[in-house]
């Protein structure tokens, strides 16, 4: 029909057939390009609405499959679908706000707790008893005995992780735990009188967690490793080399008392010995600590520490004869270290910012100080947690 239309030439004979056909021919394979790219997009569609589905019934490992099959069809085909319905219509986004519903109740949990207590009687019950029984229970105590009881368990010693442990009894204790006068009284017992106010903090507690300050709940321990050169051999042919190792402990009280210890024993052997002050090794330091913040922030310690005193027997063999007097001397080590956190835990690790001796002759009280060197044998110290440790202290907060 094209070549009997009239007015049609020769060369146009030749031309518009093939270009009619071509264009046919590329309009065909664009329909059929459309065509499975329709079906390959509605395939991977129903592969990862497949895939939501196993993945809300639990079947996760089934899920992945389904998802890798359909995003390697559609690798964008997660944004390609809207859903008739939410694909967490099976519960998971009640779930999802019921988990920020707790998150909210988590952030202002001690509130919470307050408005699920019940009152009886006009007076404010903190717990209740789960199972009857004939002899009394400690809800019946009144509210001042209970926080003198929460006192004594934090003692002089500031053990505030056997309160945290306590208040995960119950509702009532974990009110009790965080009594503001209880974290008031702690940050007055480590800053003094320089955490009256309690700005910018929001609580005591928050303060006590969160302000710098040393750890009472174990001991910050230091290993020094260095080789020195022996004697050389009777024969002269070899020198030996000797590999010298010790550590250095320091353990903080609640009170502004520290101790200090070098010695090249391990820490299993010497930590159980510096749970409390009246420890009979020898060779330990006795002192006091304070702490100092300086304006860039840094919080450092400075520490006087003397060697424990002991007296001395009377010799009674030769009190008849003159002695040459001896020039007596006392001698004093001031320490200063800087407070830093490492890693995930807070406030343990200690640098050394200097280390002197004082000597003072009593006769002349004259003062002779030596500075020794921070150099590479002055180790940082690490903070290690005493896992048993419980505060066994005479005196409530």
């Amino acid at each position: 029909m094209f070549e009997l239309a009239p007015g049609v030439s020769s060369s146009n004979l030749e031309n518009r057939p093939c270009r009619a056909a071509r264009g046919s021919l590329q309009k065909t394979s664009a329909d059929t390009k459309g065509k499975q790219e329709q079906a390959k997009e509605e395939k991977a569609r129903e592969l990862f609405l497949k895939a939501v589905e196993e993945e809300q019934n639990g079947a996760l490992y089934e899920a992945i499959k389904f998802y890798r099959r359909a995003m390697q069809l559609v690798p964008d085909i997660e944004f390609k679908i809207t859903y008739t319905r939410s694909p967490d219509g099976d519960g998971v986004g009640n779930s999802y706000i019921e988990d920020n519903d707790d998150d909210s109740k988590m952030a202002d949990l001690l509130s919470y707790f307050q408005q699920q207590l019940t009152f009886q009687e006009s007076v404010l019950k903190l717990c209740q008893p789960e199972l009857e029984s004939s002899q009394t229970h400690i809800s019946v105590l009144p509210m001042e005995v209970l926080m003198y009881i929460f006192r004594w368990v934090v003692s002089s010693d500031l053990d505030l992780r056997s309160l945290e442990q306590l208040s995960l009894v119950c509702r009532g204790f974990y009110i009790c735990a965080r009594d503001p006068e209880i974290w008031r009284l702690a940050c007055l017992k480590v800053w003094g009188r320089s955490c009256i106010k309690l700005v910018p903090y929001t609580s005591w507690r928050e303060m006590f967690l969160e302000r710098p300050r040393v750890r009472f709940d174990g001991v910050y321990i230091s290993k020094t490793t260095y080789i020195r050169q022996g004697e050389q051999s009777l024969d002269g042919f070899y020198r030996a080399w000797h590999q010298v190792e010790y550590y250095r402990y320091i353990r903080f009280f609640p009170d502004g008392h520290v101790m200090m210890l070098t010695t090249p024993e391990e820490p299993q052997s010497i930590v159980p010995r510096l749970r409390t002050r009246n420890t009979r090794t020898d060779a330990i330091l006795l002192g006091h600590y304070r702490l100092s913040q300086d304006t860039d922030n840094q919080t450092k310690v400075f520490a006087v520490i003397t060697k424990k005193k002991e007296e001395k027997p009377l010799d009674y063999k030769y009190r008849y004869f003159r002695r040459v007097p001896v020039q007596e001397a006392d001698q004093s080590f001031h320490v200063g270290l800087q407070l830093c956190s490492s890693g995930h835990q807070r406030f343990n690790k200690l640098i050394w910012i200097h280390h002197s001796c004082h000597i003072t002759y009593k006769s002349t009280g004259e003062t002779a100080v030596s500075a020794f060197e921070i150099d590479k044998m002055y180790t940082p110290l690490f903070f290690a947690r005493v896992r048993s440790y419980t505060a066994f202290s005479e005196r409530p907060l």
